[in-house]
């Protein structure tokens, strides 16, 4: 249990990416802190369920990633923070001349400033205890764009750029910051939306899967969640002490394109 004894922060990990990160840091020994913006009975059972599947510490907090003041309130609730999952986000879908400025505030507060908050709110306990893994879910849209996605493009690279000011600001300490950038990832949400596409489209789940979700994915599979939690416990080992202010693609070749 290579992460005994650390406190692991994970914003937005009621549900997909990341549950599953959540879940894979406390097989690796890490005391999880879940978080989303409810604050349901499921949320807390969650939290109980990963206690009881893997011997470790896991509660549920509620806060709110579109507030500054809660999401440093997240981490000061938590107590200790030696590794910070930014993960909470959300996305929206329209031209830019017809993008709702809602939207756009909503996805620039949840999916980057939440995590310059936690951030600056988590620094200061990892340099007290010696020791820190940031790990920010950016996405492969935070490496390049797609159409119609103006605020959620501009927020992922904004978090990418923010990670390697981080890294940088933390080099000659034992912190580390680095960003995954996964292309599309079967999530519940994800699973979803494949019954409504195939009637949309005429087309069997295999095609649907192949030529319209993962169409710019050239492995023609998804990432999972498992993956992409795995990929996050190895950045917090003593294996990827170097590795700090990068991006790790998995998108199955997104990126290569």
């Amino acid at each position: 249990m290579g992460l005994s004894g650390k406190t692991a922060i994970i914003t937005g990990s009621n549900s997909g990416i990341g549950l599953g990160v959540a879940r894979e840091l406390a097989k690796a020994g890490a005391d999880v802190v879940l978080n989303s913006f409810t604050d349901r009975d499921e949320d807390h059972a969650l939290a109980a369920e990963i206690a009881a599947e893997t011997g470790t510490s896991a509660r549920y907090i509620k806060a709110d990633m579109s507030k500054g003041a809660e999401c440093r309130a997240l981490i000061e609730q938590a107590g200790a923070c030696d590794i910070l999952v930014n993960n909470a986000g959300i996305q929206h879908v329209a031209p830019i001349d017809q993008f709702p400025v809602d939207k756009w505030d909503a996805i620039i507060a949840i999916n980057m400033n939440s995590a310059f908050h936690t951030t600056a709110a988590a620094l200061p306990m990892m340099r007290k205890a010696g020791w820190g893994r940031i790990v920010n879910i950016a996405s492969a849209h935070g490496l390049t764009a797609s159409p119609y996605k103006a605020a959620y493009v501009s927020a992922k690279h904004g978090v990418v750029g923010m990670t390697k000011t981080v890294a940088l600001e933390t080099a000659q300490e034992p912190i580390t910051c680095n960003a995954i950038c996964p292309g599309y990832v079967l999530t519940p949400l994800v699973e979803a939306q494949i019954p409504d596409t195939m009637k949309e489209y005429d087309m069997s789940r295999e095609d649907v899967i192949k030529n319209v979700m993962l169409e710019r994915q050239p492995s023609k599979e998804f990432a999972t969640v498992e993956q992409l939690g795995g990929t996050t416990v190895f950045l917090c080992s003593d294996a990827a002490a170097q590795i700090t202010g990068t991006t790790i693609s998995v998108d199955g070749g997104w990126t290569a394109l």
